[in-house]
């Protein structure tokens, strides 16, 4: 029987860049559960509490959809704890072999990330915890803003390694402004 192939972090060989005015870095390959159906974000945050995952985030990602993400990995046993908690009002899917998370952060980031999507980051329009599906360049996101100046970028695994280089590229000429 062939080997099983084992988990190789994507952007394992990228360095965090830091500057002076904007920080880029890969995020753990934790977890990152996507929910469908009929509830709130409220209530899968209070579910989340009740089964020691208060530190996940819960991000809107569409009509009736979450994105719930942490750094830690997850058994098997507290997914089905998560979707047990939310049987009858919604699915849950493990989407943390599939999706990257990175983060942007610092006083350029609103003004590099203003470079690739046409999504409005002022503060008013896109508060902390504003999240939105959009395009970066020609990749789809999950864009959410975690703190005024810090955002996080959820893409597919397979279009990770593009759009590390790109925030790479944006970051350096930030820096040079």
């Amino acid at each position: 029987m062939p080997d099983l192939p084992t988990s190789k972090p994507v952007l394992a060989g990228k360095a965090s860049l830091r500057g002076e005015t904007i920080c880029l870095e890969a995020l753990p390959e934790g977890h990152l559960l996507h929910v469908m159906g009929a509830t709130t974000s409220e209530e899968i945050a209070t579910h989340l509490q009740a089964v020691g995952l208060g530190e996940s985030s819960v991000r809107p990602a569409g009509y009736r959809q979450w994105f719930i993400a942490g750094n830690d990995r997850l058994s098997d046993t507290h997914i089905r704890s998560v979707a047990d908690a939310l049987t009858g009002r919604a699915f849950i899917c493990d989407q943390s072999h599939g999706r990257i998370r990175i983060r942007v952060s610092g006083a350029s980031a609103t003004r590099m990330l203003n470079k690739g999507t046409a999504v409005d980051l002022h503060p008013s329009s896109f508060p902390v915890g504003g999240s939105a599906m959009t395009l970066f360049g020609h990749i789809s996101v999950q864009l959410t803003r975690t703190g005024m100046e810090d955002f996080e970028l959820t893409v597919l695994r397979s279009f990770a390694e593009s759009l590390y280089e790109e925030l790479e590229t944006l970051s350096q000429s930030a820096e040079q402004h």
